[in-house]
């Protein structure tokens, strides 16, 4: 919105003239994502805890989250609420990449609101029917993934600035250059790295604050490389492809920081709430749409590295139970797997943190090492 205002006012506002600066409203968005949920954050737990809106916690799994059996859940609902108001205040709302992602968060925290809401309200075991939030995934990704190849994505085919490349062109991590052009098939391509990646993040979130804090460094890392790949000088200098309006995907990605940041105040260890599937299938779903849009849906592997090994360890042990009846981690996802082996739930979520800053450090140097 202040963009807009500084370009309806022209040059002759030269008190306002800071909105211009993407780093600028990249840090008040942050803040006032943050600061919103900071304020209305223990509001919202009292909503949610009057509303009976309570997670019901696996009777399988670790004997210490028994305790956890009442608190809260749908705090998505705060952070979703936060990055909106964020991102309209602040982002650029003629770039059209920006309204995708926020359409695309609030569809998929929609969705996720829902599954959460016939498990804790309804007290329908399991949520809703595997087969109709599958069928409803597929639909958002498709219109997502539709939208941005024949309407947003048509202005990145082929730039003079930075690395040539088509929009359905793949890149690899260290690699300079495009290395295969996907054609249609890109759609699909698409639909598969965004449903994997919430999916994925929805599998993470089973500890205090583990998926916050892991989501919050792969969206600042996010954000650095939306800033240079739409940034001509420094997509130039790295041999990046160059995105045209790139840079305001930064302003988007700080604000849903900000709202992982206040949200952490209130979900670290012992948590006061719980995101549910209400927040952890956008924010998956968010980090694959950037991916995309940035054509780094190859590097998510890496940065995305924590969600990655606990997606795989759920399909590793599901797989090997149905193969030879024998499981491989004491217990999947993989955070639990630790857990049993004596863990203490503060030192697994501290040190997937750690894996996920070194993560997110390889994944920065790949805008060099190419």
């Amino acid at each position: 919105m202040f963009q807009l205002i500084y370009e309806q006012l022209g040059s002759d506002a030269s008190v306002i003239r800071i909105f211009q600066y993407v780093t600028f409203r990249a840090l008040m968005a942050g803040l006032t994502s943050m600061f919103i949920t900071f304020l209305f954050g223990k509001r919202m737990i009292a909503f949610l805890r009057d509303l009976k809106f309570k997670e019901t916690i696996r009777t399988d799994g670790p004997e210490s989250h028994a305790a956890k059996t009442g608190t809260p859940t749908m705090g998505g609902l705060l952070m979703i609420f936060s990055l909106t108001i964020s991102t309209l205040l602040w982002g650029n709302l003629k770039n059209e990449n920006v309204i995708l992602l926020l359409v695309s968060a609030i569809a998929f925290c929609a969705l996720g609101f829902t599954d959460d809401y016939m498990k804790a309200v309804k007290k329908v075991k399991g949520g809703m029917r595997a087969r109709t939030k599958f069928i409803i995934t597929i639909i958002i990704a498709i219109t997502v993934i539709s939208l941005y190849f024949f309407k947003t994505g048509k202005a990145n085919s082929i730039e003079s600035k930075g690395i040539p490349f088509e929009i359905t062109d793949l890149f690899l991590p260290f690699v300079k250059g495009p290395v295969i052009t996907l054609g249609i098939l890109a759609i699909p391509f698409g639909i598969l790295v965004l449903i994997g990646s919430s999916h994925a993040v929805n599998l993470t979130d089973g500890l205090d604050g583990l998926a916050t804090g892991t989501v919050i460094i792969s969206c600042a890392t996010l954000a650095i490389l939306a800033y240079v790949s739409g940034t001509p000088v420094a997509a130039n200098y790295l041999n990046l492809p160059y995105l045209p309006g790139a840079h305001e995907y930064s302003v988007f990605l700080s604000a849903l920081s900000g709202a992982l940041l206040g949200f952490l105040w209130f979900n670290c260890h012992p948590a006061q709430v719980f995101m549910g599937d209400t927040g952890s299938l956008f924010l998956g779903s968010t980090l694959g749409l950037t991916a995309i849009i940035l054509k780094k849906e190859i590097l998510l592997v890496i940065l995305g590295g924590i969600f990655v090994a606990e997606a795989v360890s759920v399909i590793l042990q599901v797989g090997s139970f149905k193969l030879t009846g024998k499981r491989i981690f004491k217990m999947a996802p993989l955070h639990h797997h630790f857990e049993l082996l004596g863990w203490s739930e503060e030192k697994v979520v501290i040190r997937f943190w750690i894996v996920a800053i070194l993560l997110s450090i390889i994944s920065l140097s790949t805008l060099k090492i190419q």
